[in-house]
Formats: structure tokens, C-alpha cells, sequence
């Protein structure tokens, strides 16, 4: 019995003390809501569905852009990766509350919210970072006013005109455009101009060096309306040094080691047969290696490829020039053989036979001597005005008169004058060359 007593008493204690805290607890939970801006607006009658200002004016919806990297710029594929941060800020009335504070909220609560429907055109690859969390950012201000921060990386197109590569500049873009809303629900503007992006200035790329960006606000004309478009074009310029270094200068250096072999003689066929076939391969593989980094498809005629072709043909003109030379001295040798050999038999002959011999051969080889000299003058000189001849007879003689004077002329008299003009010909012309080569891709 005193137990009941005893329960009852405690229990009589215990239930006002709880009801307190209750009513405690359900004060800080409407305090807490009441606290937090936009709640009850995000609770009730809030459309996330809906744009603002849904059925009237467009949102205006401002934006930045901060360049943090650009990773790859591939002439092969022709685009580039880059990783920015992209900001956009647009008034939602149904997000005003009181007071001049602004609450950054949490990036799932993005769930929530209206959102621009914006994308990258021309992009091949892009992916939100979310390590360790999605990289976003919603900042609410008294106003109303959203801002919206987004870190993404993305691979986009860019057209690459490779003629005058590796001297050439290249302009890319970055465009972001509406994907459903067109110019009558959303209009996209810039937020500072030009000053609205930042980081490209910074950038330290490995082969390119950014000249220039500015900012443009386009539109974009499709099927189902016109869209908004925002377009950043930067200009970047291709370091040319390191070519200088890997290409051009080697090439330079074995053309000028194909000149060697002028300075060496005729007689010396391995010297010089070696120096030339070593300079080919060499500039062979040269060019090979120059187009490796590039696409194997790609059908441009770039400057590097025409700079290795001067040097290729010079260097190919060098072992052309010993042949032509060396097979020009190995003629004239053989036209003086025959000459040379009669009189050696005649000073053996003036050994063991008598003076009758003696001059019987030295009448038999002057009358051969005049009988050659004789064909030769009537076969060079051959008399086409006569008039026994037929009409196609004298044609064919005028014909064959000019062929002799035209190979006469490109006869080479003396071979050992090659190597000697050879030695001023060739630099003059490829110092020749160059010059309108670099003036051409330099300045035009």
C-alpha cells in the first residue's frame, strides 16, 4: 500500500517538470525556424519547378568565370581541357527575407532551389568535382539574390588552323548558353565585362602563351527559339623555341654538313657516298619525328613540314651534284683511254720492231685521226640548205643540229668546276631561301 502511494506521488512530480521541457524544446524548434531565411518560403508555396518571375519578365542572370587551369591543348584532337569555376547570380523575389546578412547553405540544398539550365557548348568531356563533397556553393542574400558556384572540368573543341604551325596562334572558346529556356525566359549578361574573368593572365602553359581574351554576349538561333549565349575567346601563341631547338636547327646543321663533300675530291667515292647517304637518312628520320605528335590523318601542310623539305631537297641536291660531277670525270676519262693507248703500244713497238713498222703505223693512225675528225665535223655540222634534200629530211637535220647544240651547251666540260660552284651556289641560295621563308610565316 505504501508503495502505491509512494509511485503515484513521484509520477505527480515528474509530469510537470517533463511537460516543461517539452514546451522548452518546441520553443527553440519554431525559434530555429523562424531564424532561418527563406525556410518557410522553401516549405511552402515555393516551386522549384517554376523560374522566377514565372509568366513575366526574364531572370537576369549575371556571370563569371575564374580560369584555375588549362591542362592540355591537343593540336591532334584538336581541343583543350581546362578547369574553371563558374559563378552565376540571379534574384528569386521568393527568397527575400529581412534583414542585410547573407547565409552560404549547404550544396545539397541546390535540390531545392530554381537553377539556370546552363552548358557548355562544343564540350567533348566535363565532369563536377566531388571530393569530398560536390564542389558547389549557394550563398543567399537579404535581397533575394543567389549565387550559384560550380567547379567543373571540361574538355572542349576548338578549331585549329595548323598552316603555319609551329609559328601559328590559335583563338579557342568557351561558351555557355541555356539549354531550354530561350531570350524570352532567361537573358544572360556578363557581370564586370571583360573583368568578369580572371586567371588566364596567370596561366603558365607549356607550349602556348595566352596574347589576349575579351568577352561576348550572342545569341544562339535554333528550331525551337533563340537562346542566350555568353562566349569567352582567348588567343593563345605558340612558343616557337623549343622548335628552334628540336628542328630547325638540326636540319641546319645537316645541311651544312651535306656541303662538306664539296671540299672533298671526286676520287674519293666512299667519303663522299657516305656523307651524303648519312645526311638523308638522317633528315628522313627528322622529318618522321616531326609528325609523330601530330595526327597521322591530319592533311595540313604546316610550316615545319615545308622548312624539312627545303632541307631535304638541298640535302638530296648535295648527293645529286657528286653523281652528276663523278659520272661526268669518269666519262671524260674514258674518251682520253683511247687516246692515251695507242701511243703506249707505239713506245713498246718502238722496242722490238724496225723503223719501216715504226712508220707504217704512225701514217695508219694519223689517216684514222683525220677519218674521225672528218665524221665528227660532218656529223655536227651537217649541211641542211642543200637542195637535193626532201622537206622532212631537212626538218629532221634542223632538229638534230639544235639537240646537239642544246646537249653541247649542257655538256659539263670540266667536272672539277662543279664542286667549285657548288661550294658558292648552294648557301647563297639557301641563305636565299630562308629568308623568304621566315619573312613569309613571320610577318604574312
Amino acid at each position: 500500500m505504501f508503495c502505491r502511494y509512494f509511485c503515484f506521488f513521484s509520477l505527480c512530480l515528474f509530469l510537470p517538470i517533463q511537460r516543461c521541457s517539452l514546451g522548452h524544446v518546441s520553443n527553440l524548434q519554431s525559434s530555429d525556424t523562424t531564424s532561418l531565411p527563406g525556410f518557410e518560403n522553401l516549405t511552402m508555396g515555393y516551386n522549384k519547378y517554376l523560374r522566377p518571375y514565372f509568366g513575366g519578365q526574364p531572370v537576369q542572370i549575371a556571370m563569371s568565370l575564374d580560369i584555375a587551369s588549362i591542362s592540355s591543348i591537343s593540336e591532334s584532337d584538336m581541343d583543350y581541357t581546362a578547369t574553371i569555376y563558374l559563378q552565376q547570380r540571379w534574384t528569386d523575389p521568393r527568397l527575400v527575407f529581412h534583414g542585410n546578412k547573407s547565409f552560404s547553405l549547404d550544396a545539397r540544398l541546390v535540390e531545392l532551389l530554381w537553377v539556370p539550365d546552363t552548358y557548355i557548348v562544343e564540350s567533348k568531356r566535363s565532369f563536377l568535382h566531388d571530393v569530398t563533397v560536390g564542389n558547389r556553393l549557394i550563398r543567399l542574400f537579404s535581397n533575394g539574390t543567389i549565387l550559384y558556384a560550380l567547379r567543373i572540368t571540361t574538355t572542349v573543341a576548338c578549331n585549329m588552323d595548323l598552316s603555319k604551325y609551329p609559328m601559328d596562334t590559335q583563338t579557342c572558346r568557351l561558351q555557355l548558353e541555356s539549354w531550354g529556356y530561350d531570350e524570352n525566359d532567361v537573358v544572360f549578361t556578363w557581370l564586370k565585362g571583360n573583368d568578369s574573368v580572371h586567371g588566364l593572365e596567370k596561366l603558365q602553359l607549356s607550349q602556348y602563351t595566352v596574347e589576349r581574351y575579351y568577352t561576348l554576349v550572342s545569341k544562339s538561333q535554333q528550331e525551337t527559339g533563340s537562346y542566350p549565349r555568353l562566349i569567352l575567346q582567348f588567343e593563345l601563341r605558340r612558343n616557337v623555341l623549343y622548335f628552334i631547338l628540336e628542328t630547325y636547327v638540326p636540319s641546319t646543321l645537316l645541311v651544312m654538313l651535306s656541303w662538306v663533300s664539296f671540299w672533298i675530291t671526286l676520287d674519293s667515292v666512299p667519303a663522299r657516298t657516305c656523307i651524303g647517304v648519312t645526311t638523308v637518312l638522317s633528315m628522313t628520320t627528322l622529318m618522321i619525328g616531326s609528325r609523330s605528335s601530330l595526327s597521322k590523318t591530319n592533311c595540313f601542310i604546316k610550316a615545319i613540314d615545308v622548312y624539312l623539305g627545303i632541307c631535304f631537297s638541298f640535302i638530296f641536291g648535295a648527293l645529286v651534284e657528286y653523281a652528276m660531277a663523278h659520272y661526268s670525270s669518269s666519262q671524260k676519262c674514258a674518251a682520253k683511254a683511247p687516246q692515251e693507248q695507242p701511243a703506249n703500244e707505239l713506245t713498246k713497238e718502238m722496242e722490238e720492231v724496225n723503223i719501216s713498222n715504226i712508220l707504217n703505223s704512225s701514217i695508219t693512225s694519223y689517216k684514222q685521226k683525220i677519218s674521225f675528225t672528218s665524221i665528227e665535223i660532218s656529223s655536227d655540222n651537217v649541211n641542211c640548205s642543200d637542195l637535193t634534200m626532201k622537206t622532212h629530211e631537212k626538218i629532221k637535220c634542223v632538229l638534230r643540229n639544235k639537240m646537239h647544240r642544246i646537249i653541247g651547251y649542257f655538256t659539263i666540260q670540266n667536272p672539277s668546276n662543279v664542286d667549285h660552284y657548288s661550294k658558292l651556289l648552294f648557301p647563297l641560295f639557301f641563305m636565299l631561301v630562308n629568308v623568304f621563308y621566315w619573312a613569309y610565316y613571320l610577318y604574312f
